[in-house]
């Protein structure tokens, strides 16, 4: 099977490169997968787990939101956040699920879509954890 540069970059650091058959994403248009020479597209990405097809390996990375990038020369994801789940605390993941659920429970001085990001968040990388 045919191979092609995949780039996924965050904030902080060059996340993942490395040539790989298939990556599978979240657009806000659904999931999308992306083989070797496949047309030049931009499209943003959603919270979401990204799985990848390196040869024998299939890797998964909870990811935030951001944006994906194809060209003839290699596939590009810049965003907010990318970790792989032997990465994640599971610990810290639901104290901030429960956070979440509790500012939008409250109701008080919420910015809603700030505390639903947040809980997105926290529960694509819990269901990255336990997959």
């Amino acid at each position: 099977m045919s191979q092609f540069l995949l780039e996924i970059i965050t904030p902080e650091r060059k996340f993942f490169e490395g040539d790989v058959e298939r990556v599978v994403a979240r657009s806000i248009s659904g999931d999308i997968a992306i083989l070797a020479n496949h047309i030049p597209l931009v499209t943003p990405l959603e919270i979401s787990i990204l799985k990848i097809k390196a040869g024998n390996e299939e890797l998964k990375a909870a990811i935030s939101s951001g944006y994906m990038e194809v060209s003839k020369e290699k596939t590009t994801l810049i965003v907010d956040a990318a970790e792989w789940p032997d990465d994640i605390d599971l610990e810290r993941a639901e104290a901030a699920r429960q956070r979440a659920e509790e500012r939008l429970r409250s109701g008080k001085d919420t910015d809603v879509a700030r505390a639903e990001m947040a809980l997105n968040r926290a529960i694509n990388r819990i269901s990255a954890k336990q997959e």
